[in-house]
């Protein structure tokens, strides 16, 4: 087939799936953090920074220096999907791919919903790119960024964020920087698998408030400090530069929690974040609000039915991308099997999903063999009219 072949997808082609757009059967698989080091190094299971945030008022500076944009693309460019299937294969050494039929990051959900819905959105529509690969059953989406990292100059101002999570949570992990977890649940008759970045856990003490006083934190990091020095030796895979260490604890789904921070003068409404929470099916959330810079007394909330009664209000939306990703997948399928979905925000109207000239695999080859053959020609799912 010749090389470029390009569908447009435009918003008057969007369907209603004429079913059910909600998460169902929500399930933890795996996770990792990221290490510090000149080689990519992964630990699994890895933990979460802990909220521990200090008492009482406290004056921040402003966020400056390296930053990660899309940090698993920045440590591991090679293969920046790799270190989701390492840590699900330590996890699991079983699992079954042939029956998943999204694997991504929460990112591209993130994109594609917003193409969907491009006037019920807090965050400015942006350009995307998403690399996609169908291997027999499954399409991999792969998130693409221009820059996967950047440098905030002195005279730059871009919040307080990163300078947030630094005094209000703690690193449990020596020299880790980073933590991501992979879930899998049902959404629209497809499986998903997906990756997302977590900022932090909240640990209950034994008195049931959120936050551990400095003797049950100084004990709890004494006893994750042995945890974590004590890694097996590092595991190289032949034909990949990832490495890859065991330590660290499995966290509860029930205790991950997403930060924000922002101006007290504009304060941050739950559906500007609920599809990003819904995505990685985050139950808790922290808003932190500053006076220039002065943050009080921010605390964790419970937003599980905020998000469940975000999900019950937007099912014509979630129904459409539902319809998306099948007809993205379709596509993909027809064209081959390697594309690249692009959005560019001048057109605003056209997603295209165009045949990728590029004959470069999206995985080592050794994870290609995770799938085992079952049928001679690939499923594409259904969609109506198209």
């Amino acid at each position: 087939m010749a090389s470029g072949i390009k569908v447009n997808i435009s918003h008057s082609d969007l369907e209603d799936l004429g079913q059910s757009a909600e998460v169902t059967d929500v399930r933890h698989l795996s996770s990792y953090s990221w290490i510090e080091g000149s080689t990519p190094t992964i630990i699994v299971p890895g933990v979460p920074p802990l909220w521990n945030p200090p008492r009482g008022p406290r004056k921040l500076k402003k966020d400056s220096g390296f930053i990660y944009i899309a940090q698993n693309a920045a440590r591991h460019p090679d293969c920046p999907i790799e270190p989701l299937f390492r840590s699900l294969f330590i996890e699991h050494p079983t699992f079954d791919l042939p029956t998943v039929d999204v694997i991504t990051d929460q990112n591209n959900i993130r994109k594609l919903l917003q193409f969907v819905r491009p006037d019920q959105t807090s965050y400015p529509l942006e350009s995307f790119t998403i690399n996609a690969e169908v291997v027999q059953n499954t399409i991999i989406f792969c998130r693409t960024e221009a820059a996967t990292s950047d440098v905030i100059g002195p005279n730059d101002f871009r919040g307080f964020g990163h300078q947030f999570e630094r005094r209000y949570t703690t690193a449990e992990v020596s020299g880790s920087a980073g933590h991501h977890r992979i879930l899998s649940f049902r959404f629209c008759g497809m499986s998903f698998v997906v990756r997302h970045k977590t900022d932090g856990y909240v640990k209950t003490d034994a008195l049931g408030h959120n936050g551990v006083d400095s003797d049950s934190l100084t004990n709890l990091l004494r006893d994750l400090s042995l945890k974590s020095n004590n890694h097996d030796s590092c595991t190289s895979i032949a034909e990949s530069k990832l490495r890859i260490q065991r330590g660290g604890q499995v966290v509860p789904p029930s205790s991950i929690i997403e930060i924000k921070t922002r101006t007290r003068k504009k304060l941050i409404d739950i559906d500007e974040i609920a599809p990003q929470l819904w995505a990685s099916q985050t139950p808790k959330l922290v808003r932190a609000y500053h006076v220039g810079g002065q943050f009080l007394d921010p605390k964790v909330e419970d937003v599980a039915a905020k998000i469940r009664d975000w999900e019950a209000k937007h099912q014509p939306d979630l129904m459409k991308l539902g319809w998306l990703i099948k007809r993205i997948m379709s596509i993909a399928n027809k064209l081959g099997g390697r594309v690249v979905i692009k959005y560019d925000v001048v057109s605003k109207d056209e997603l295209s999903v165009q045949q990728s000239a590029d004959a470069s695999n999206l995985l080592p080859k050794d994870l290609y063999a995770r799938w085992t053959v079952v049928e001679t020609k690939t499923r594409e799912p259904e969609t109506k009219g198209k």
